[in-house]
């Protein structure tokens, strides 16, 4: 049973997503051992405590630079024994360091189709904002790899999102996280769980 750690910044509702995913059973050969936030008061401890989680505050804003934070991120996630870790609303960049600790053992998941409006700078609303500035009529989520590349690891899942007349940026973000990221994000989990994906000349095959 493979140790998942889950990377927060925020109010946590991926987080949710995978404890709901894990209650149902969905995710197999791993379990949610540990959150860690980046800030002080995030809403997703609260949702670790009410789960019997447990949870650790490393505040970046303790750190001098993103390689000391860096550093203490992957003196905290080998205490914790981590196997498998996934970012989850977690809004602070950590750099080679981490993932090179743990090839292939880190996951994202971007409110977006990458190749499109991905990379630095597009996060939460931002990305929503220029689909809908671009007028695309699809976009959706990603699960990916984390590399030192922003956003530029090999793409495990994805899944499409339909852009309706008149949505507003909340409205679409919503709906490509009920839609998409609130799936794919536990799926992908389980199958990194369970060692079905692999990886070929840089890109990634799940075994579903």
């Amino acid at each position: 049973m493979k140790n998942i750690v889950v990377l927060v910044s925020g109010g946590g509702t991926n987080l949710q997503a995978l404890i709901d995913a894990e209650k149902r059973g969905e995710i197999k050969g791993g379990r949610i051992t540990c959150v860690i936030s980046s800030k002080e008061g995030a809403y997703a401890l609260e949702r670790a405590a009410q789960n019997g989680i447990k949870g650790i505050v490393l505040p970046r804003k303790d750190y001098a630079d993103s390689h000391e934070y860096s550093k203490a991120m992957l003196e905290t996630l080998k205490a914790e024994n981590a196997d498998i870790i996934v970012y989850a609303g977690f809004m602070t960049i950590l750099d080679e360091q981490v993932c090179r600790a743990y090839p292939y053992k880190m996951v994202n998941v971007h409110p977006a189709l990458i190749p499109s409006f991905c990379g630095k700078g597009y996060y939460g609303l931002k990305v929503h904002e220029e689909a809908l500035a671009r007028g695309v009529k699809v976009t959706g989520a990603t699960v990916h790899f984390v590399t030192e590349v922003c956003d530029g690891g090999p793409i495990i899942l994805q899944k499409a999102v339909e852009v309706q007349n008149g949505d507003t940026p909340e409205m679409l973000q919503r709906r490509v996280m009920e839609q998409a990221e609130w799936k794919i994000l536990p799926k992908a989990v389980s199958l990194l769980c369970e060692d079905k994906i692999r990886i070929e000349n840089g890109v990634a095959y799940a075994e579903e």
